[in-house]
């Protein structure tokens, strides 16, 4: 097993130029692999080894702790040198193929809390810009929109009566969501700005200066720079996204 292993780098080294880096991982996970093989499984052949020995053997590895991450790895290693061993042909098939390791954890998004979305909600517009900035901010807040679909918001699309906006999200679906009476607000006082903006031919309920339909990337920059000015904070529109699910639950 170990004259295997040797070959399998020599190859990586010579053939592959791998780096010096994926050569001694690979070579450290084969190691370890061939270890759990002959001592805990009594397997003195690579052709021995069958799917159901690696799973155990990454089962073993995830229990002293290594992460989905490093498995991953692993198994990357160890379906790369068994590839080599089959196409020498010193072996009819490859054991690790279809074995996944475990998955790795997703980090909670961060998000805004309650007071810091309150302090930036709660600054008074100074301008007409501003004007329109809040009553995006508030949306967001609101209602949880992705950046796109606030985006894509078209004047006649917020429902006063019903407080509910129609939005198209991913996948081109139509979905209708609340909206709150302070985004509602928000929404009146910069429609009545925006009519000093906007083009004659504009339908879009959020517009830049120059009266065109505001951008994904201004959107972002305005959010940004509101929070710095006025919150002393890094914000950006899926935290607002995020801060409306959780301050919802």
């Amino acid at each position: 097993m170990q004259s295997q292993i040797d070959q399998f780098i020599q190859y990586l080294t010579t053939e592959k130029q791998a780096s010096n880096h994926t050569i001694s991982n690979y070579h450290n996970d084969l190691q370890t692999c061939r270890c759990h093989m002959n001592e805990t499984l009594s397997l003195t052949t690579w052709s021995a080894v069958r799917a159901s020995h690696i799973r155990q053997w990454i089962a073993d590895q995830h229990q002293t702790g290594i992460s989905p991450r490093s498995l991953q790895r692993k198994l990357s290693a160890l379906r790369s040198f068994f590839r080599f061993l089959v196409r020498e042909q010193q072996l009819n098939s490859n054991p690790a193929l279809g074995i996944r390791a475990p998955k790795a954890g997703h980090k909670l998004p961060k998000t805004a809390d309650v007071d810091q979305m309150q302090q930036l909600l709660n600054i008074k517009p100074e301008n007409s810009l501003e004007v329109r900035d809040h009553a995006i901010f508030e949306l967001f807040y609101s209602s949880g929109l992705r950046l796109s679909e606030l985006a894509a918001l078209n004047i006649d699309t917020i429902d006063y009566r019903g407080h509910q906006v129609e939005i198209t999200g991913k996948g081109k679906q139509s979905r209708v969501v609340p909206v709150g009476t302070q985004a509602l607000q928000a929404i009146d006082t910069w429609l009545a700005v925006r009519l000093q903006l906007a083009k004659a031919e504009e339908t879009a309920l959020f517009v830049s200066m120059r009266g065109t339909r505001l951008t994904h990337r201004s959107i972002q920059k305005r959010l940004q720079r509101w929070a710095e000015r006025y919150a002393n904070q890094s914000l950006h529109p899926h935290m607002l996204r995020h801060a409306f699910a959780s301050h919802l639950l």
